[in-house]
């Protein structure tokens, strides 16, 4: 966006990026929904959460090699194995149009989409669903990040911002307007008429433009109209109050954590979370462990190499042990996620997690050649929506030879190359989208979808 912005045009530049500001500053962009309040809580809300974990995983400690429901835990998988009844470990599904550009594994991984350099990204699932459960809530999804790259993109083809801190999180979805409602309300109403105005100025200064120039100039146009749908949904929700909460959920979740106490920091995400499901904020939900490139390190466990350096660790044993205790680590923390789901209850007294569909994975296998195929994937809870769980479900059966952990080069090719070309993790999410109540038999680049 920053390289569209430096373009010199009719358009006075200085007041663009003011525009443009007043849309990056919010801490949710949403696409086109319904501006209008809901009128309460649905008889059963269905919810899913996201979370991505950078640069794959050390494939040999991860794979689960047995296909079925007599499946063994591989050893960093060993934190979810309490939760047997209510998870689905899946292999072999890979993003073809992430094939070939690695860096891009994030960006495509809830989208499906193809990132060449001339293209353009498609809808994020999560943004897909939030079209169907934004008109119930105050938010129609939240965005989490550690490094400002979330996983969420609109139907134009434009990223979400995220937020990092807990307590800017705690005050997005909790907090009371500053100075109470009228004077919030005056705020929201003269942001409008300013994102109007100056609607009006492009639409007229577009006349005059050339082809090229209209092309340039439609992501801006797409950022102002979704910050101003935003400021209409904002008003329309003020007169809605906001849920009351408990002393002991807002102690464990309006605090910030040191990035040096990471266990501490993902499980008040997972409770912050948790709780915007509980009381029905919002029923979409994505948390980014890192980008590709940057993913922080662990002191608090004795790893203080980035997760990208580890992940490179041309065959180094002490690299590849510590890249498996941050693997463990890091399911360790969503497993957390699933307890915590699971004793919650929602507002209609249902169990959090039988209502709740939640995915845990990267978009990359083998971090250190870069290989993006038989991606590590967890599906879990969802079991009122209609998922069965309990099982491997595992996509490169019938189509290789057997799983070779014995021979790392061997294994590493399957992480490389797919071995069921038509296993695309795009079916996965056209799965969840239809269970969300989205109507379509496609998303991505799906050719079928998984029966689970």
């Amino acid at each position: 966006m920053s390289n569209f912005l430096s373009q010199s045009w009719l358009i006075d530049r200085r007041h663009a990026l003011r525009a443009l500001g007043t849309c990056i500053s919010l801490p949710f962009l949403e696409c086109m929904v319904p501006l209008k309040a809901a009128e309460g809580v649905t008889a059963t809300p269905r919810r899913s959460a996201f979370i991505y974990l950078a640069n794959g995983v050390h494939s040999l400690n991860y794979q689960i090699t047995t296909p079925g429901k007599d499946y063994q835990f591989s050893p960093s998988l060993k934190p979810l194995e309490k939760h047997r009844e209510v998870i689905t470990p899946i292999s072999g599904l890979h993003h073809p149009g992430a094939l070939s550009h690695h860096h891009n594994c994030i960006s495509v991984w809830l989208t499906g989409g193809k990132l060449g350099p001339s293209d353009r990204n498609t809808i994020s699932v999560d943004q897909k669903i939030a079209e169907i459960t934004a008109p119930h809530t105050r938010y129609p999804s939240m965005e989490v990040a550690l490094t400002g790259e979330s996983l969420g993109w609109t139907a134009d083809g434009v990223r979400l911002p995220s937020m990092r801190r807990c307590s800017e999180i705690f005050a997005s979805l909790f907090a009371e307007p500053k100075g109470g409602t009228a004077t919030q309300r005056r705020a929201l109403r003269r942001k409008a008429s300013v994102l109007d105005a100056n609607l009006m100025e492009v639409r007229q200064l577009e006349q005059a433009m050339g082809a090229a120039d209209k092309g340039r100039l439609d992501q801006y146009l797409t950022s102002v109209r979704e910050a101003e749908i935003r400021t209409k949904r904002a008003d329309a929700w003020l007169d809605t109050p906001l849920p009351a909460l408990s002393e002991e959920d807002r102690k464990r979740t309006n605090r910030d954590v040191a990035a040096t106490m990471a266990g501490d920091y993902f499980r008040t995400v997972y409770d912050l979370m948790v709780l915007a499901f509980q009381t029905d904020v919002t029923r979409v939900a994505t948390f980014s462990l890192g980008g590709e490139g940057d993913a922080f390190s662990i002191p608090e466990i004795g790893i203080t190499e980035s997760r990208h350096q580890l992940s490179h660790h041309g065959g180094d044993a002490g690299y590849m042990e510590k890249l498996t205790k941050y693997d463990t680590f890091a399911i360790e923390q969503f497993s957390y996620f699933l307890t915590r789901l699971a004793e919650t209850k929602d507002l209609n007294g249902k169990s959090l997690l039988g209502t709740t569909m939640a995915l845990f994975g990267s978009g990359m296998s083998y971090g250190h050649s870069h290989g993006n195929a038989n991606l590590p994937l967890v599906l879990a809870g969802g079991s009122d929506l209609g998922l069965k769980h309990g099982s491997h479900l595992d996509f490169n059966q019938g189509h290789f030879s057997g799983y070779r952990l014995d021979k790392p080069g061997e294994h590493y090719s399957l992480c490389s190359r797919p071995a069921n070309p038509n296993a695309h993790m795009s079916n996965l999410l056209l799965l969840m989208a239809q269970r969300m109540g989205v109507e379509t038999d496609k998303f991505g680049d799906s050719n079928q979808v998984i029966a689970l």
